[in-house]
Order: C-alpha cells, then sequence, then structure tokens
C-alpha cells in the first residue's frame, strides 16, 4: 500500500496510519483526502489488521485545511473539483471513520488545529502528547468553525469550552484536551507511542465481532429513542451470538461458569494464550 500522502505500518494487529505532509504541519490538501479514503478502504478489507491508529509525521498531527491547496486554489478557481473533494472529506470525517468496522485511535503527537479537530472527534479514542498544541484558527482569518468542526465542538465539548475556543482562537495543550474530554488522556510525548500501542494491542486481542458490535450499538444509539435502542441491541446480540457460533455465551460466558476466568478481572482471550 503506498500513497503520496500516507504512510502505513502494520505490526502485531495494529495499523499506523500517518499523515506524511511534515513540511505543510500535514495540513489536509485534496491528494490526503484521496489517499485517506483509499488507505481506509484498503485496511478496511485487511485481515491483518485489527485496530488503526491515525497519526501525524513529524511534530503536527495535523494543522487543519490546507488554506491554499483546498480554499485558495480549488474552492477559488475549480468549483466543481471542490464540490467532488469536498463530499469525500465530509464522508471521510463522518461516515466512514465514525463508523468503520474496526476500533481507531487518534494519537495526537503534536499541533492540531481547525479541520483537524474533526479527525480527533471521528476516531472511537484518542490520546494526546501534553506537549500537543490544540486551536480554532478560523476566527483569526475572519471565518468560523465551519462543518464538520462545529458538529465536532457540539458533539464532544462543553457549551463554554466550544465558545471560548471558537471566539478566541486562544490554543490549549493535550492536558487541557483531556480535562475538557476532547481526547481521553494525555501523556508525555516520548511515551505516547508506547502508550498508544499498548492500547491498541490490548484491544486488538479482543473478539473482533464484538469490537464492532460495541461500535455499533453505541453510534446508532445516540439516535434512537429508550425502545428503539432496546431491540436493536437485543437484535445485536442475537447477531453476535450467530456470527460468533455461540462464542459469547458457549465459551465466553460458559467459561467464567466452569470458574476459569472471571471478566470483571480478565480478558476472555487470556485462555487462549
Amino acid at each position: 500500500m503506498e500513497y503520496q500522502t500516507l504512510l502505513v505500518d502494520i505490526s502485531d494487529k495494529v495499523a499506523k496510519l500517518t499523515i506524511n505532509r511534515p513540511h505543510k504541519k500535514n495540513a489536509i490538501n485534496p491528494q490526503l483526502v484521496l489517499d485517506m479514503v483509499q488507505a481506509l478502504d484498503d485496511l478496511r478489507y485487511n485481515d491483518e489488521v485489527a485496530v488503526l491508529i491515525v497519526t501525524g509525521a513529524g511534530d503536527a498531527f495535523c494543522a487543519g485545511m490546507d488554506l491554499k491547496e483546498y480554499f485558495h486554489d480549488l474552492k477559488g478557481k475549480n468549483p466543481a473539483e471542490y464540490d467532488r473533494i469536498n463530499r469525500m472529506l465530509i464522508d471521510w470525517r463522518g461516515r466512514l471513520m465514525r463508523h468503520y468496522p474496526k476500533p481507531t485511535i487518534a494519537m495526537v503527537n503534536g499541533y492540531c488545529f481547525g479541520g483537524a479537530f474533526p479527525l480527533v472527534e471521528c476516531c472511537d479514542l484518542a490520546i494526546a502528547a501534553e506537549e500537543a498544541e490544540f486551536g480554532l484558527s478560523e476566527i483569526n482569518f475572519g471565518m468560523f468553525p465551519g462543518g464538520a468542526v462545529s458538529k465536532t465542538l457540539a458533539n464532544l465539548f462543553r457549551p463554554r469550552d466550544a465558545l471560548f475556543y471558537g471566539l478566541t482562537g486562544r490554543r490549549f495543550n493535550g492536558i487541557k484536551a483531556a480535562e475538557i474530554g476532547f481526547v481521553n488522556y494525555a501523556v508525555p510525548r516520548a511515551r505516547l507511542e508506547s502508550e498508544t500501542m499498548a492500547l491498541a494491542r490490548e484491544i486488538a486481542g479482543k473478539d473482533p465481532i464484538a469490537l464492532r458490535a460495541t461500535k455499533d450499538a453505541y453510534r446508532m444509539s445516540l439516535e434512537m429513542s429508550w425502545e428503539a435502542a432496546m431491540s436493536y441491541t437485543a437484535a445485536k446480540e442475537n447477531e453476535v451470538l450467530l456470527l460468533q457460533k455461540g462464542g459469547w455465551l458457549e465459551d465466553g460466558v460458559g467459561d467464567f461458569v466452569k470458574g476459569l476466568y472471571k471478566p470483571g478481572l480478565a480478558g476472555h482471550e487470556t485462555l487462549k494464550k
């Protein structure tokens, strides 16, 4: 798998997808959109991949949109092509990543601005370097955090935090990002990759059918009434039972009944080692 703007490394059932435009602080340009959509499709059907990590090369996670290539050159000079690429961008950070069949983790190693916010949000989990810098810089060039960025703020930020950072353009670090709930937690930059890989490997050891069902049940329940959610998850339980050929009930619960392990203390996968 070779892409113009991405690097892919696979080990221990974990794929590390690195945005590779360090000279532009990994800003999103049209080619990156095309590469990301293709990479997500390629990794989706790769049986050697159970978990996906998204990060950036160099000292940046992603500096948001490439203002020159994406807006000045594309939107300003080729509106039709801009519309095509922009629809792919919206789909990538919305449906594709949000409903990706494998768990995803944003590893925020450095600068994370504007258009990068939806990429962090659409990943299932996010870990940041304490030294990482976040910011909504749109207000500084006379714009507002539009499109998926505004939706990210509405989904994850407390109202006061969303408006404070949106109206001021002020930066905040990884420690603050964890404090306000934008990422799960923050660690020193020197430990970021090892901590993220450890988490990814832990998740990769779980049953892939159960992992996907966990994501599906959560994402779908957000938009359902209580009654609809109960019906959906009941059907999902039966689907998992069918796909696992009885696994979670016969093996998972069965081994607990036999006293072989305690689910609250260890995963069922520990019995397979």
